[in-house]
């Protein structure tokens, strides 16, 4: 994610990720300025492209999965919602050695 310079919102995943599981756009970006990030190769998808998933909370606490992908240096967010129990425990590991 060095080099990164902003986001590149698709309109169609915005609204659906608010659709599905109530996260805006904004929610979406806040995680990655917060610590801890937890970032790693989502190997399960990307056939065409490389994709990873990120950790994290919004500045309101929210916990966070986020599904993205980077494009000409830009983080493109194709999915996020709320963390599942197993994310979450990952997650507050990685609070506490932080």
């Amino acid at each position: 994610m060095d080099g990164c310079s902003g986001f590149d919102w698709h309109e169609s995943n915005a609204q659906k990720i608010w659709e599905r599981h109530s996260a805006t756009p904004e929610e979406a970006e806040e995680i990655f300025f917060q610590e801890p990030l937890v970032v790693g190769s989502d190997v399960g998808h990307g056939k065409a492209e490389k994709r990873y998933y990120a950790l994290g909370q919004t500045i309101t606490g929210r916990l966070l999965f986020a599904a993205f992908t980077i494009r000409r240096n830009l983080i493109r967010v194709i999915s996020c919602r709320g963390m599942n129990r197993n994310e979450a425990e990952v997650y507050r590991v990685h609070e506490r050695t932080a």
